[in-house]
């Protein structure tokens, strides 16, 4: 995978009161992730073309891909490809980045959603839909200890242009 054809089509900053290591932790850590990641728990394999994959709250495979980066507690980069039927085929793989760095008494979490080709709005709304959803429940899980439980479904526009190009959703 040449990481330089990737262009970010979905970036989110946020500030978190918090540590660079605490952040790193729960990125990685299935504990951590099922409390704000709609009870889907992420597993990071440490090391650089070691496994990443997201399960759902029963224990399916949700998201499968590599570790492409790995510079704890700075940088984590992976593949990041849903596990629908002809999805990567069709759209290209996903490229996502975290980058942490320290600022005061915080940390500055910058998350990249990047893709291999252009894709449309319609495309993009269920990142786009979902990342400050669970980027919001990362900073509120690590400030106050909990993380809310917030509940959504694929946007239906997404849904609809995946159909519209043949690929079948769950």
């Amino acid at each position: 995978m040449n990481l330089d054809q990737f262009k970010p089509l979905t970036v989110y900053t946020i500030y978190i009161a918090s540590t660079p290591e605490k952040v790193w932790e729960a990125l990685t850590s299935a504990e951590f992730s099922r409390q704000y990641f709609f009870g889907n728990a992420v597993e990071v394999e440490p090391r650089l073309g070691g496994a990443f994959i997201v399960r759902t709250p029963d224990g399916a495979l949700h998201i499968s891909g590599e570790v492409l980066e790995y510079d704890p507690p700075r940088r984590l980069s992976v593949s990041f490809n849903v596990n629908w039927p002809e999805l990567i085929e069709k759209l290209g793989p996903t490229l996502v980045t975290y980058e942490i760095e320290a600022v005061g008494d915080a940390v500055r979490l910058t998350m990249s959603e990047s893709h291999d080709r252009p894709l449309s709005d319609d495309i993009l709304a269920g990142g786009r839909q979902g990342w400050p959803a669970i980027l919001s429940g990362l900073k509120s899980l690590l400030e106050t200890g909990k993380a809310p439980q917030i509940k959504m479904a694929p946007p239906p526009q997404m849904l609809a242009a995946l159909k519209t190009m043949g690929i079948k959703t769950p």
